[in-house]
């Protein structure tokens, strides 16, 4: 495992617990969650579907407050959108009418600073998109438009990078591209990355550890080491090791899930998720 050097979480979530008002009454979507990230790590969160896993990543992005607890960064408690923070979406967000450039700076425009554009133009050439800057989404496949997403989160330089099931809509090739595209990126900027994913195989791929969250209230049910080196070839993705990781997490998964429904529990509302 690759990680700072540091002994400080560059993350640290403290019991973070979010409750949802709705019509038909308070939604705990998140209870009492408490996990930290190290400087450097990419950490993956998975668990079954509504568990609070976009709850959770949003809360460490500032974007929704928590109903208790709190999350860190570097020791100052995250209270809104921070410039540390870069984050990509489960879809690109591209502004149609204006084309990559415009999008990639749309940020700084808001904050009314000067992009680097020599480092901007050093990501498009590590995602292959060099030259595409003229075009518009519309003239951009999916895979190409959520590069640019990456691109522009990774702009100004965050040293922590949110991304929510960001691959989840590509096909399969595709989204290995983007894993290894990601991985690539990180061995040079180890920036610390939180993911949250569907895909197992895409959390052992990329991750130094991966959280499961039980079902909805979502809390840590458990965290698994990845012990593989890097980068991960398709050699070491192939092995009895990697399977029978990626079959454990799978049964915890599962097992929540068919514990909940002997109980009698209604499956967790997609709204929670």
């Amino acid at each position: 495992m690759t990680v700072g050097n540091s002994t400080q979480p560059k993350l640290r979530v403290s019991g973070a617990t979010k409750v949802y008002n709705t019509r038909s009454g308070d939604l705990l979507a998140i209870d009492r969650c408490s996990l930290d990230i190290m400087p450097g790590e990419i950490v993956s969160i998975v668990g079954p579907s509504g568990c609070g896993k976009t709850t959770l990543l949003w809360s460490m992005s500032g974007l929704h407050g928590l109903s208790a607890g709190q999350v860190l960064l570097d020791g100052k408690q995250i209270t809104g959108p921070n410039p540390e923070i870069g984050m990509v979406f489960q879809e690109a967000n591209l502004l149609p009418w204006r084309n990559l450039d415009s999008n990639i700076h749309f940020p700084f425009e808001i904050k009314g600073t000067k992009p680097d554009r020599v480092w901007i133009d050093e990501l498009l050439n590590r995602v292959g998109m060099e030259g595409f800057g003229g075009r518009y989404p519309r003239e951009l496949s999916g895979g190409m438009q959520q590069r640019a997403a990456l691109v522009r989160a990774l702009s100004y330089k965050p040293s922590v990078l949110l991304m929510d099931e960001p691959f989840g809509a590509l096909d399969a090739f595709t989204r290995e591209e983007m894993n290894r595209l990601v991985e690539e990126i990180w061995l040079d900027t180890h920036t610390t990355i939180v993911l949250i994913t569907h895909s197992i195989e895409e959390a052992i791929f990329l991750s130094d550890r991966i959280v499961v969250m039980s079902p909805r209230p979502g809390r840590v049910a458990n965290i698994h080491t990845v012990p593989f080196p890097r980068p991960r070839s398709l050699e070491i993705m192939s092995t009895k090791e990697v399977f029978d990781l990626t079959n454990a997490i799978k049964l915890e998964i599962v097992g929540t899930q068919q514990s909940r429904f002997a109980q009698g529990t209604p499956p967790a509302a997609k709204a929670a998720e």
